[in-house]
Formats: structure tokens, C-alpha cells, sequence
């Protein structure tokens, strides 16, 4: 622990004087101390929780005559291109014009909230409201699916479909729009 020395100054026939007390603390004590805290609060610590979406996977219906019917008029289908553009009419895609978004809350997110709207507003009933149809193309990759997630997640759009299969009419719809390269 600590230690002090007490040895004199001086020896015979010197000029005493005064003992000057030195000390010594001894740290090892401290030392310990210090890394069993650090120790404790390491395994004590949680880090941070993966966050996840929770996905409902339909169960395969036996035979194909199970189909969900939801008016054009409430789908809005979202095509994802490339170079982090997105596409998406209302409806069915020869009758509505499509609109070149982008990812944020002045894009797409936006897009959701008035579609949604005018969807509650055309049906009179919040149950019945957008259906969201997302269809990401070979071009697409991956993190803007989970994007497109996140957005859908965040504009609270009541029901979404993810469907892999793109139409060749799609596919020239983007390659017009100058997004599929």
C-alpha cells in the first residue's frame, strides 16, 4: 500500500536535518479497480438491437383460384429502376401518365401520402384505402427495395404486395422514362 521512509538526512558530526517524509502510493489497488469497472460495465452494456421489419408471408393456396380483387382506382404500382429512380402510376398503366420519382420525403413518401388520401377520400372508407403494388426490376438492387420498404413504412400506407414479375409493357414504360439502363 502506501509506504513512507523515515530514514535520516544526515550521519556523525553533520548538520542534522530536518527528515524530509517521502511518499509512495502504491496504484496496483486503483489499477484493479479501474479495469473491473471497465469490465463490468462491458458486459453489462446491451448494443444496439438489429432493427427489422416484420414481413407476413401468405401460405401457398392450394389451388390458383384464390385472388385478391382491389379496384384499379385504389392500386398504385411503384417500379423500381435503376440508378435509384422509382416509377409509379395509379392504376392500370396505359391510363395514367407515370411519374420519375426519387427516395425521401419530397419523392416517393410524398407520393404516398396524396395517393392515399385521394384514395380515403374516393372510397369513404380509411379499411379500403391504398394498395400499394412494388415491383423491382433487374436493375433494381437491393438496397432500394428495403428503401421502398422503409417508405411504405413510414407514409403508413395500409397494404402493400411485392411482386417479382414485370411486365415487358412496364419494362418499355422505363425505358422510355430514360431509367432502365
Amino acid at each position: 500500500m502506501a509506504e513512507l521512509d523515515t530514514s535520516g538526512g544526515g550521519g556523525k558530526g553533520k548538520k542534522t536535518r530536518s527528515k524530509k517524509m517521502s511518499t509512495k502510493v502504491d496504484l496496483t489497488a486503483m489499477v484493479d479497480l479501474a479495469f473491473l469497472l471497465i469490465t463490468f460495465f462491458m458486459l453489462t452494456t446491451t448494443l444496439a438491437k438489429p432493427q427489422a421489419m416484420d414481413m407476413f408471408m401468405p401460405d401457398k393456396p392450394k389451388d390458383d383460384s384464390v385472388k385478391l380483387d382491389v379496384k384499379a382506382s385504389r392500386t398504385m404500382t411503384v417500379l423500381l429502376a435503376s440508378d435509384n429512380k422509382i416509377v409509379w402510376y395509379m392504376g392500370v398503366a396505359g391510363d395514367n401518365p407515370p411519374t420519375v420519382d426519387n427516395y425521401g420525403k419530397s419523392g416517393i413518401r410524398a407520393a404516398f401520402i396524396d395517393n392515399s388520401k385521394k384514395v380515403i377520400a374516393l372510397t369513404g372508407d380509411p379499411k379500403k384505402g391504398l394498395m400499394v403494388i412494388i415491383k423491382p426490376t433487374d436493375k433494381s438492387n437491393y438496397k432500394n427495395f428495403v428503401d421502398i420498404l422503409d417508405e411504405v413504412k413510414i407514409a403508413g400506407v395500409p397494404s402493400y404486395g411485392i411482386v417479382n414479375d414485370v411486365a415487358p409493357a412496364e419494362i418499355n414504360l422505363l425505358k422510355d422514362q430514360g431509367v432502365y439502363k
